[in-house]
């Protein structure tokens, strides 16, 4: 049965850019001739890490944790035991035979780096294959809402905004890498999209790592932690899920998890040396092996640019031939190192060497030209290193607020100034506000020699209510994905299309090797409106209503009572009661005459002191008794 899914994803994969299926049967035949079968275990979980230093200091990690399961039956998709129940019950709930998931931060850097084992644009990027008994692109559409959002919940990201305005039907670009029961021929469906403005936290790696058998207490995956991961130029959470069916009672789930992450060396020593270890890294030792998984193992790239030397070696080195390049492996099996917690890897460099590594043959750039916020220009620039053509598809997924004029359309050869006449063109124009731009290109990419790629473009207003919040900061373009086949598999490390784990990349040579680029996300400046003029109409209004409002509240609210009417309306025991507390009233004309009378009395007695003192005192002393 492995033999036959092989086979048919290799078919897939040959189909991809107009390869003909008859280049497959010399591996079919390789494959007859080196069986394998499938496990007796119905469920096995493999745990893997690749290491990898680059040129300049950096060095990448790729986590893989596989878990494979020969279900059988549909209905056996809920007896779980290592595949989460989530992802179960969402192959039951929908026709979803294929799922990818990507959640991003940072760009990977293909001329420094290489390229990846898994290719991923920055932020999110969702798509999958359905197909089911009489579904309708309708029925699609709705579920593939619905998955979004289940989704959503379940990684805590925020894929709930994929709707029909982001979502595309690829036609070219993309082809399936399941397998349908024989008998069913089941029209197949493909749904699209990305939302380049998703920024990747601690909240999506906590719910990814639940995913896991063993979680993050033990194994591969006590490495990652928050701390650590988030402190890299690069990382990336990916999740894919394949389901394979031979026949109707035997079908076979693939379900991987991976995490790429990219750390700068200099960053993490006070030396001028670009020594490292797994303890420098991830801020701890490996904390031994899941015990659920099935092999545990540590791959270490030996064809480094710099020369470094392991402590402790690689407990055996292993050899890999793809298409007249070969690499050299060192292998940890964690599982044979019983009774070693928290195991560490050191890299120490020899000698001092900052020479870069060998430009793959194909990279890729893209931005925005012009002047103004009138009309500019979307450039996407292709660069073939190799001495053979190679055909390239080449997708944009272009918002709806991002209208383009198919007519400017140009495929320039940058070293001949010739225009490149497409084979292919498949274009879908947008609607505002209901669906994007959708355009694929087939073309030939001459050897030894750059394209251009180019359009025009409008800048349009949108209604107050669509800007983001921080509407000055832009809106965001998603990445364009370039597919292609190289004829050789220089900086390629990427696991062939029927190999579940990373051991299945070893030796395995091919005619043309698949590859997906991204390109960078834009950042394109619309036209804003002057947002604080809202706020200074509403500041005067509100004060102009606050003056006016309070003398004319205070009149219409406030009753004028008279104090006499008051009085009159008192009961006549209290009118009693006031007037015998009132105290008379002296009138000043009486206060005058008072004081006068007093002043005679004074006059009259020093006059009479002054004639007979005798006399005068026998007065006063009756007037003051």
């Amino acid at each position: 049965m492995i033999i036959l899914m092989k086979c048919a994803l290799y078919l897939s994969a040959l189909t991809i850019c107009g390869v003909y299926a008859q280049e497959a049967v010399g591996k079919i035949e390789q494959e007859r001739n080196h069986p394998s079968e499938l496990n007796e275990t119905p469920e096995e979980f493999h745990e893997e890490l690749y290491v990898q230093p680059m040129g300049s200091g950096f060095v990448n990690t790729y986590f893989q944790f596989t878990t494979k399961w020969f279900y059988k039956k549909e209905e056996n998709l809920h007896n779980i035991r290592l595949v989460p129940r989530s992802i179960a019950e969402i192959l039951l709930q929908y026709d979803i035979k294929e799922l990818h998931i990507s959640l991003t931060q940072g760009l990977w850097r293909y001329e420094s780096w290489g390229y990846p084992i898994k290719s991923a644009p920055p932020g999110a990027e969702v798509w999958a294959w359905f197909a089911a008994e009489n579904l309708d692109s309708d029925q699609v559409d709705d579920q593939w809402t619905r998955v979004a959002s289940t989704l959503s919940g379940i990684l805590c990201a925020s894929l709930n905004f994929i709707d029909h305005t982001n979502t595309l039907i690829p036609k070219y670009g993309f082809r399936p890498q399941f397998i349908s029961a024989a008998g069913q021929n089941f029209t197949k469906h493909l749904r699209y999209s990305s939302l380049p403005r998703e920024i990747v936290c601690t909240e999506n790696l906590t719910p990814w790592k639940k995913l896991l058998p063993c979680n993050s207490k033990n194994g591969f995956a006590s490495l990652l932690n928050s701390v650590n991961v988030y402190n890299t130029n690069y990382h990336s959470l990916a999740v894919r899920v394949r389901t394979f069916c031979l026949h109707k009672n035997e079908c076979f789930l693939e379900f991987t998890e991976s995490a790429n992450l990219v750390y700068d060396s200099k960053m993490l020593t006070t030396s001028n040396t670009n020594d490292f270890s797994l303890r420098r890294l991830f801020g701890q030792g490996l904390n031994g092996h899941c015990p659920l998984a099935k092999s545990s193992k540590v791959y270490v790239n030996l064809n480094s640019p710099a020369n470094y030397e392991l402590n402790p070696s690689p407990q055996y080195n292993v050899s890999s031939t793809r298409g007249s390049f070969t690499s050299h492996y060192g292998v940890y099996d964690i599982q044979q190192l019983k009774g070693q917690r928290l195991f560490n890897i050191a890299w120490f460099q020899r000698k001092a060497s900052n020479s870069p590594l060998t430009p793959p043959p194909l990279c890729v750039h893209r931005y925005i030209v012009g002047q103004g916020q009138e009309r500019g220009k979307l450039v996407t620039q292709l660069a073939n290193t190799h001495y053979s053509t190679l055909r390239v598809i080449l997708q944009e997924n272009i918002p709806w607020f991002m209208p383009i004029y198919m007519h400017t359309l140009k495929i320039r050869n940058q070293r001949t100034a010739e225009l490149i006449k497409p084979k292919t063109i498949n274009y879908y124009p947008g609607v505002q506000r209901k669906r994007p731009y959708h355009l694929e290109l087939l073309f030939y990419l001459p050897s030894q020699t750059s394209v251009e790629i180019s359009f025009d473009f409008d800048y349009i207003f949108l209604k107050w209510l669509e800007y983001p919040p921080d509407a000055n900061h832009g809106h965001y373009v998603g990445s364009a994905v370039i597919t292609t086949q190289l004829p050789l598999a220089r900086n390629y490390t990427a696991i062939p299309a029927w190999g579940t784990v990373f051991a299945d990349s070893f030796n395995a040579s091919e005619s043309y090797y698949l590859l997906q680029l991204r390109t960078e996300s834009l950042l394109l400046s619309l036209p804003t409106p002057d947002f604080s003029m809202p706020y200074n109409v509403i500041c005067l209004a509100c004060t102009v209503v606050a003056l006016a409002f309070g003398p004319i509240h205070s009149i219409a609210t406030k009753r004028i009572i008279i104090e006499e009417n008051a009085a009159a309306s008192a009961t006549f025991y209290a009118k009693i009661l006031q007037k015998l507390k009132r105290k008379p009233k002296t009138s000043l004309k009486q206060v005058i005459s008072k004081r006068k009378e007093e002043k005679q009395q004074l006059t009259d007695i020093e006059t009479a002191m002054l004639q007979n003192p005798d006399t005068a005192n026998s007065k006063s002393k009756e007037k003051s008794m």
